[in-house]
């Protein structure tokens, strides 16, 4: 995982409040600036107290004002290779290849710095004592739904989905307080997922949402919310990027519940690979 002062507030920003992305972007627009700076010299800039810097520091994960500057200095002094650069209609197959592998690569990093323990530690209770679980998207986040099933059908675990919104809703209804249903949306503000949280949340069961935005309507109104970061450039939208980030959330939902489930897990596996063994040559 980078410690990449930079890169992390990049993946923070969509999180921070007015004030953190008011010194946020004081930081990637003049991070030379930054280092040559006190915490006093900073607020005063910002007009803001010196105990926001602090905070925001803290916020990305350094211990204070001067752990950032000593990182954000080192990364100035000896920049990298910048593995998020923007495709270029000159460049060739291969370089367009290694970029778009090095912003996935860039985008589970960045995920992963902001996944909160407590967050996995609940949503994996949940479907743990789940007697059925779902998973809802619409959209290229119902195939992520889709790729969540297939994995989850091993763990012995009850659990579906569907592609198409209106089975989606209707089996939404007939969730219980024993029921957990997973909703994937990298923006969080989708209509039809929103109408299909909503007659979950009225059937009593419980909710996971995995999302980039935490101040969308999604994230706010699930039980447990798992975030995912990326970033846009001009031939790649985020939600693109962000499909990696909830795969790789998925499986790890997915390892989790096997090793919780072992014996169970076992012989959901060897009914499916016993069902599935004259399909193969």
């Amino acid at each position: 995982m980078t410690n990449s002062c930079l890169g992390k507030i990049r993946s923070y920003y969509a999180r921070f409040s007015e004030k953190e992305k008011k010194i946020a972007n004081y930081i990637l627009d003049t991070p030379d600036k930054i280092i040559h700076r006190t915490i006093n010299e900073v607020a005063e800039d910002l007009n803001v107290a010196d105990a926001t810097v602090f905070r925001f520091c803290k916020r990305i994960g350094f211990k204070g004002y001067q752990a950032m500057k000593i990182a954000l200095a080192s990364e100035i002094i000896t920049p990298m290779e910048q593995i998020h650069e923007e495709i270029t209609e000159q460049d060739n197959e291969k370089t367009i290849s290694e970029k778009v592998f090095k912003s996935n690569i860039r985008t589970l990093e960045n995920t992963l710095q902001i996944i909160e323990s407590d967050s996995i530690q609940k949503a994996v209770e949940l479907l743990h004592h789940a007697q059925r679980v779902e998973f809802y998207g619409t959209g290229g986040s119902a195939v992520i739904a889709m790729d969540a099933y297939h994995k989850f059908i091993r763990t012995g675990i009850k659990a579906f989905a569907f592609l198409d919104s209106h089975f989606q809703l209707m089996s939404a209804s007939q969730l219980s307080k024993h029921d957990v249903a997973v909703f994937i949306s990298h923006s969080g503000t989708n209509k039809d997922t929103i109408d299909i949280l909503n007659t979950a949340n009225e059937s009593g069961a419980k909710t996971i949402g995995i999302t980039s935005f935490p101040k969308s309507p999604i994230s706010q109104n699930v039980d447990v919310t798992l975030y995912t970061s990326s970033e846009e450039t001009e031939y790649r939208s985020e939600a693109l990027a962000s499909r990696i980030a909830q795969l790789s959330i998925i499986d790890a939902l997915y390892v989790n519940l096997m090793i919780l489930n072992k014996e169970k897990a076992k012989t959901a596996l060897d009914k499916i690979r016993s069902a599935i063994s004259d399909t193969r040559m």
